[in-house]
Order: C-alpha cells, then structure tokens, then sequence
C-alpha cells in the first residue's frame, strides 16, 4: 500500500482488551489510521507472550485478564486518564460485551467489539437450556441494554468480518443486484426502506457463504486444534446450537428446529451443535461445497434488519446463515473433536503468516431466489496479498482487523449514536475504509441451487423439488 490516509483523530485513551491474533493485527492498523500517539493506548491480555511487540510499538501493555470480579476496578482507571474520553476495543474472549459496554457508558467511552460475548462458562453451563446459551440470547441482552439505556456514547456491537463487514456487502449486494434486474429505486435511507427494497428485489435468503483455502506448510498434528483464527473462539460458537435467521418463505421448521420464547421472533435454532451440522452452499472459487451452519450473530441481525412488517406481523423475512468451510486443518480438527464426543483438544495453533504457504480466504454474501437466481458478492484476499500490505496476520485475520478499524472510524466520526449493530451503521464509509485491504472484491452470478445433481443420485433423496431454496433443501441430513 502507497498511501496510508489518517482517517481520524483522537486525543483520548485507546485501551484493547485482548492481544491474541486479531488484536496484534489491529495494533498497527490503529496506529497507521487513527491520529494518536502510540503512549495513548494500552494492551490488556492475560498472556504476556507478546509484551515486547506492544512496548516496541511505543504502547503500554498490562499483564492482567478481565474477570467478572473487579474488571471495573481494572478497566476505569485507564478509561477515565484522560485528556478526554476513552476509546475500548474489545478483542477478547470470556469477558462479557453487555457488562464492557455498560461500563462504557459509564465512563463515556466509545466501544467497539466484534463479538457479542459472555463472560467465562456461559458455553459449556448445563444449566442454561440450549435457548438460553444461543446467540440469539446473547444478542437480545445487547439489545436489552440499549432499550435501558438508550443514546449515549457509541458502542458498535458485533462488528469483524462476520458478523461486521458481511453486513455492508449484503447492503452493497442488494443494490448491484437491484440494478442488474433493472429495479429503479433510490439508496435506502431507513431500515424499513431497506427491508422493502430487499423484498421487492424477491430475495429469499442469504448465505454467509465462507471458503477458506490457506494451506499450513505443516500438516496437523494429531491431538492440536489447527484454525486460522481464534481456536477457543471456533470451538465455543461450534458448540453452541445452529442458529439462523428464519425467512417468512420456508414451509416448515427441521424435526430439529425450535423457535425461541420472546425476542425479536427472527431466528431459530437446531438441537444439535453447529459443528455438527452442514450446509449446501456455492462461492466462486470452490463452487458448489459443504460448509458449517455455525451460530453467527449476523444470522440474526440481518434477517432482523431485513424484516418486512404489517401491523407488528412479519409478512417478509429473507433466511440468513453461516455456511462456513474453514481451512482444511481446521475442518481436520473438528473430525477428531467431534470423535471425542466435542471435547476440544488441549493444545492449539493459530496458523501465522509464516505458517502459510498459500491459499485464500473467500468470504462474502450469496443474496438467492431471486430472477437471477443467486449472486455472490465479497472478498477474495490471498495471504500473499495480506503479507505485502499489512503485518502480523494472515488473510482470515485481516479481514476482521480491517473491519474493527472500519468500526472504530464510524464511531469517531459518529461518537454518539448510542449502542448499534454493523447493520446500522454508513456500509459506504465502512468499506471505504476498509476495501483496501480486502483484496478483490467481486460479485458474482451462479446457476447453482441445493437441486443441483440431486435428482439423478446413488442414494434416495428427500427434496422439495417446488422451490430449490427451502432450507429443508439446504441443510444436509
């Protein structure tokens, strides 16, 4: 890259909590984009691997995690140092995005996260009923607290790559897909214009459609969890239930399929973990594949932000999902959890920069059921790519860490709009910011449906042959 442009400037603390993979790739993006000095911003992690890198950038690193007993008598004192207020980048895990915020708004902080997370245990508590250990759960106790404490400070939820940069391509997609069909209508200006406009497009759904192809120069070791991004983060949405937005199109729920009590009412879940389960999906490099349903808040916060309503009924809902075909070392890896009844392993690798000999990770939107069937619209950024253009990631990484900078800009420039979702925020000016490190991006029109080469297989089919796009036709029995 030639020109690294200042996108905004603050004066204020920066303090990120969490220093694994995404946060070493989004130290340097602040440092070239935000005007700051280096000393304005302190690291927090539990781990002091990488200390030197921080102290090396000129930043402050404290060696402490981020509990539920005393992270406000951790957190304000750095919050409120001053000259002004401070900025909260939240890139952990196990540290709740509700309680961060909250205390945000305490101290009059921007946040941003990419995550919306719970505190430690809230994965694996047997207490909690599959319902109550959802995303969808997680996600109405963010909106919770912004009905109890509306406006203030701006808090952007949820905003990596996905959930966060899948959101403005839907936008994006939407209107290229509008004009290819010849449809004369103006940039939505509302959630409710945008939810028209998607329904008079006649989408039925959309696929969070993801295929990772970077290659370890290694093969995996037996008994190690190998991902090109956060491990403990993949292996706890893993386990949680399969989640999607559910589209006023679909004649009936799976045998597995539950609707949850109070909420939104725009998702549902399955019985059965979302590694666990699998998807026919289409992007352009692999074409047709099998990917993962796992549980992504954007599955429900698009079919949310996208709902068509009458008198309080949904009469219009596209379907939203992951359909997510991670690195092959990854995909290795949930085989052998999965063998151990989903015990994780012990150890784990977060493939670098350095241990990657190749490949790319495709990421974006396939909109379907429309005239045109489907069309496919995102990234398609190379770890060769990634290597010239930004450090300490590798493509996977940097398609998040570009969307946290995109995040905390739209803050900056909007520093009070209170607590949104990335559906909510300027798609345009988001991806303005970050479409420089995103690689090609593409759209893409296919013939492909879930029928494809069905009707003439090894094996008896159960299919609705009527409309291709039925999640009955999706999902993978």
């Amino acid at each position: 890259m030639t020109e690294r442009p200042i996108h905004a400037r603050f004066d204020g603390p920066i303090v990120m909590i969490g220093f694994g993979s995404i946060g070493r790739g989004t130290l340097p993006l602040i440092l070239r984009h935000i005007g700051c000095e280096p000393s304005q911003i302190t690291v927090i992690d539990p781990e002091d691997t990488h200390r030197k890198m921080v102290e090396s950038e000129g930043a402050n690193f404290v060696h402490a995690g981020v509990e539920q007993d005393g992270y406000r008598e951790l957190l304000t004192p750095l919050l409120t140092a001053g000259p002004g207020r401070a900025f909260m980048v939240n890139l952990s895990v196990d540290v709740s995005s509700v309680a961060m915020m909250e205390l945000c708004k305490d101290t009059g902080a921007l946040y941003v996260d990419t995550v919306a997370e719970p505190w430690l245990g809230f994965y694996t508590d047997t207490k909690k009923s599959v319902s109550e250990r959802s995303n969808y759960a997680l996600r109405e106790a963010v909106l919770d607290l912004r009905r109890r404490r509306p406006g203030g400070p701006t808090a952007v939820n949820c905003c990596g790559a996905n959930p966060g940069m899948v959101s403005w391509f839907v936008k994006q997609a939407l209107l290229n897909l509008a004009a290819d069909l010849g449809i004369a209508a103006d940039k939505p200006s509302s959630r409710e214009e945008w939810a028209a406009l998607m329904r008079r497009v006649g989408v039925k759904g959309i696929h969070i459609a993801e295929r990772d192809t970077q290659r370890a120069r290694t093969p995996k070791p037996k008994g190690i969890f190998v991902n090109t991004w956060s491990v403990e983060g993949f292996v706890s949405e893993g386990l949680q239930p399969a989640e999607l937005g559910w589209g006023t199109h679909e004649k009936a729920l799976p045998p597995e399929g539950r609707t949850h009590e109070g909420g939104c009412g725009a998702a549902v879940y399955l019985l059965r973990p979302g590694a666990g389960t699998r998807v026919r999906s289409w992007t352009p490099t692999a074409q047709a594949q099998h990917g993962f349903l796992v549980t992504h808040n954007e599955s429900i916060s698009i079919a949310d932000y996208f709902t068509v309503r009458e008198n309080g009924a949904a009469v219009y809902r596209p379907t939203c999902h992951y359909a997510y075909h991670p690195c092959d070392d990854a995909v290795l890896s949930l085989h052998e959890m999965a063998g151990s009844a989903w015990q994780p392993q012990q150890d784990w690798i977060i493939l670098d920069e350095h241990d990657i000999v190749d490949g790319i990770d495709e990421l974006g939107v396939l909109l379907y059921g429309h005239d045109r069937n489907a069309y496919w619209y995102g990234s398609q950024l190379s770890i060769e790519e990634t290597r010239e253009i930004a450090p300490f990631q590798n493509a996977t990484g940097l398609q998040v860490t570009s969307a946290v900078l995109a995040g905390m800009v739209w803050a900056l420039e909007n520093p009070e709009a209170g607590i949104v979702e990335a559906d909510e925020v300027d798609f345009e000016r988001c991806l303005e910011v970050q479409l420089p490190y995103l690689g090609p991006v593409v759209g893409v029109y296919t013939d492909w449906t879930p029928l494809d080469h069905r009707e003439n297989g090894l094996f008896p089919d159960d299919y609705d042959a009527e409309d291709p796009w039925q999640f009955a036709n999706v999902i993978v029995r």
